[in-house]
């Protein structure tokens, strides 16, 4: 099972394609579950706090489609750098993800505070994914210019 790699600039259409795909995956009766990333690292932390972390984990496991959207707004702490890489270990070679980034995959790496964890994770997920790289004007900023012609 792939992951994808979607990338581009704000308002470019990123997230309209994965869910797209997602909409896709439900209407053949796969299981999806969509988070902003910070929405699945807030959640992961409470489940560490509160004890329902690897009940999470297998949840995410079991889900057929995981989209991960706003992936890298700011750099991963050492905690949830090993959430996320906890997460596609589960997920490798079982189950797709697809991940909505601005940031080019180049950089990802000095977003990761510990290299080790840095290697594994991204490892997982840029080796044989499928990566879609949008171009273009913000589709709200070309919607917009359409309303005031």
């Amino acid at each position: 099972m792939p992951f994808g790699l979607v990338t581009g600039a704000t308002g470019c259409g990123k997230t309209y394609l994965a869910c797209s795909l997602a909409t896709q995956a439900c209407d053949q009766h796969h299981s999806v579950r969509y988070y902003r990333l910070g929405e699945l690292l807030d959640e992961l932390h409470i489940g560490h706090a509160d004890g329902s972390y690897r009940q999470q984990l297998s949840t995410l496991a079991k889900r057929k489609l995981l989209i991960l959207d706003d992936w890298g707004m700011e750099a991963l702490t050492a905690r949830q750098a090993n959430d996320l890489q906890d997460v596609m270990e589960i997920r490798y070679q079982q189950s797709s993800t697809i991940i909505a980034s601005q940031i080019p995959t180049r950089e990802w790496y000095k977003l990761i505070p510990s290299p080790t964890i840095a290697d594994a994770l991204l490892d997982r997920l840029l080796h044989n994914s499928h990566r879609i790289e949008l171009t273009g004007e913000s589709m709200r900023k070309l919607d917009q210019s359409d309303h005031l012609a």
